[in-house]
């Protein structure tokens, strides 16, 4: 049922590297996307609606850093939990190797300058210069009195003067910058702050000074981004479209999956029924019920996102940057479904004495989930897992039962119950597909309803998932909402053309070249 996301198709094909903006712990994402541009450049999987053209390096390099801003702002603005975190180098990685070689030999000579009699400071004074930069980086223009403090007592002109006199007191300095720290930093550093009064060796202190500045100036990127966000949400959409749009121009042939992902949705449209009608009206404009029909393709192509083979075949271009997203998603979905099964299945059995008792739905919730965490693994066990939530299930309900008055369950209804919940492992199980289809129909109103205050009733039999499922539904429509604000333009082309198409089709007329 689920897919291991660690086996994504990388979809290298169109859009290559828009995903790796969304990693900002990996080692090098401009090269990680350079690399799967290139890539891309070569590729030929899929029918072309243009033939290919010889592309530059300058222009591939050119594409692979609008990729990579593309990606950093749409990460920024669809993700509220982003945050810059400093890079961590594999441990025994050849460029971690030398940076450890690197920084031990600087603070040993270091070390040994301060040794000397008498000591020599040329290293030490570098430092507190590097120092001095990190503290006023970190004042904003009305911090007038520290920045004046930070200068005063970091002039590096009168420390070189007092170290060639002998009187330069490396303590006091450093006491003063540790003080200087605790002013500017973050709340959450405190700790580390404390820590730094207690080491009294000045080469490990110096070490630990600096791991904190880093951490410092961590804390800050991460308040500008917070700062930022709000104001990059209003340009955002416009600047995706911008820079996708000079994508296009560079690679022709980068709408073929979204055509192809259109054209499946309108067709599952039309299987069902549904009214195909131009987009255009005889005087060009456009009418209301082609709106409408523009809509529901569009939202079917959605739900079919949430069904994506994401190992097998390549994601339309234009959510490529989301992949993960609606991975997860539809991952989330997976296990709602199943436990939401369950739970029905073990209500069902349970009848409607159990149902009303405090905290008996959430107990049995809490159990089924726990026993279905990582579903998405490749070494889980589905009807393992079944087969311990039909016995804790059947504990669970019999405790109960004898609790509240009622007789327990016999061992012959025992085993109905588990073979109910174990029978959940199978895709065409009756009630699972009950559950899902439920579940995708909750959705599509969800879509349909997503810029009006009511929101859809629960259909029957969800009750107990209601809460983690309204959950899932506003990340999946913020995610889509977002999608159609950059996208609509393009969508709306490519729609005009496989609309008008299913309409001569349907009135038996010859489509227009």
């Amino acid at each position: 049922m689920s897919q291991n996301p660690d086996k994504l198709h990388s979809s290298e094909e169109r859009l290559s590297g828009l995903e790796d903006g969304q990693e900002e712990n990996s080692d090098n994402p401009d090269q990680s996307v350079r690399k799967r541009i290139r890539q891309s450049a070569h590729r030929d999987d899929t029918p072309k609606s243009s033939p290919p053209r010889p592309v530059s390096i300058e222009e591939l390099m050119e594409t692979a850093k609008g990729v990579t801003n593309m990606a950093l702002a749409h990460e920024i603005v669809v993700n509220g939990d982003f945050q810059i975190k400093p890079a961590e180098l594999p441990e025994h990685s050849l460029e971690k190797k030398v940076r450890d070689i690197v920084h031990k030999a600087f603070w040993d000579c270091l070390e040994a300058q301060l040794k000397e009699d008498p000591p020599t400071y040329d290293h030490a004074i570098k430092l507190l210069g590097e120092i001095k930069e990190n503290l006023l980086s970190f004042l904003l223009p009305g911090h007038t009195r520290l920045r004046n403090q930070i200068t005063e007592v970091l002039d590096l002109d009168l420390i070189k003067q007092e170290a060639e006199n002998g009187a330069l007191d490396i303590s006091k300095l450093v006491k003063f910058v540790i003080g200087m720290m605790g002013t500017l930093c973050a709340p959450a550093r405190d700790e580390e702050i404390k820590k730094l009064n207690d080491i009294h060796e000045i080469v490990p202190l110096f070490r630990a000074i600096f791991s904190v500045l880093d951490l410092m100036k961590m804390d800050m990127a991460n308040f500008a981004v917070s700062s930022i966000r709000p104001k990059l949400m209003q340009q955002s959409a416009e600047y995706e479209r911008k820079k996708f749009q000079e994508f296009l121009e560079k690679q022709p042939n980068s709408l073929d999956l979204v055509t192809k992902w259109l054209q499946e949705a309108a067709d599952d449209l039309a299987k069902l029924g549904h009214e195909m009608l131009p987009p255009h009206s005889n005087d060009g404009a456009t009418g209301g019920a082609s709106t409408l029909c523009f809509a529901a393709v569009q939202n079917q192509a959605y739900l079919k996102l949430l069904k994506w083979d994401h190992v097998n075949r390549p994601f339309p271009e234009t959510v490529l940057m989301d992949q993960t997203r609606f991975l997860e998603i539809k991952l989330e979905l997976e296990q709602l479904l199943l436990v939401g099964t369950v739970l029905l299945v073990t209500f069902s059995a349970a009848g409607p004495a159990l149902v009303d008792v405090p905290g008996f739905a959430e107990k049995i919730k809490t159990i089924v989930k726990v026993l279905l965490t990582g579903t998405h693994l490749p070494s889980f066990n589905l009807k393992e897992s079944l087969a311990t939530i039909g016995e804790k299930v059947c504990a669970e309900v019999n405790s109960c039962l004898s609790q509240h008055g009622f007789t327990p369950f016999s061992a012959e209804r025992e085993t109905v119950l588990k073979g109910q919940i174990q029978a959940v492992a199978n895709p065409d199980n009756t009630i699972c597909r009950l559950i899902d289809s439920r579940i995708q129909k909750f959705l599509e109103n969800y879509l349909a309803s997503s810029h009006q205050k009511t929101l859809p009733a629960i259909p029957g039999g969800l009750g107990p998932i209601q809460r983690e499922l309204e959950e899932v539904a506003a990340k999946y429509v913020r995610l889509v909402n977002y999608n159609k604000m950059v996208f609509s333009p393009y969508y709306d082309a490519v729609l005009g053309k496989i609309l008008t198409k299913e309409e001569s089709q349907r009135v038996g007329k010859p489509e227009e070249s």
